[in-house]
């Protein structure tokens, strides 16, 4: 199993989720409808995950390169 392969998967299909949750609530402001509280909220949980593996697909290059092995750095 590659675990990189699964990362990388995860974070685009979350940047997908992110966006079109975002794109709803501000479809529903232009559309003069004021959401509930909450659905302001709801963004909060797909850019919590796709920090983390955001951060984790940054530091790949420099871990490897820690390691000893080859790095897309330098």
């Amino acid at each position: 199993m590659n675990w990189n392969f699964w990362v990388r998967q995860i974070h685009r299909w979350l940047s997908i989720v992110f966006t079109v949750i975002v794109a709803a609530i501000f479809g529903a402001l232009g559309l003069g409808r004021e959401p509930a509280e909450w659905i302001y909220l709801l963004p909060l949980l797909p850019l919590a995950f796709l920090l983390l593996t955001g951060l984790y697909m940054f530091v790949l290059p420099y871990a490897a390169r820690w390691r000893g092995g080859r790095g897309t750095i330098g």
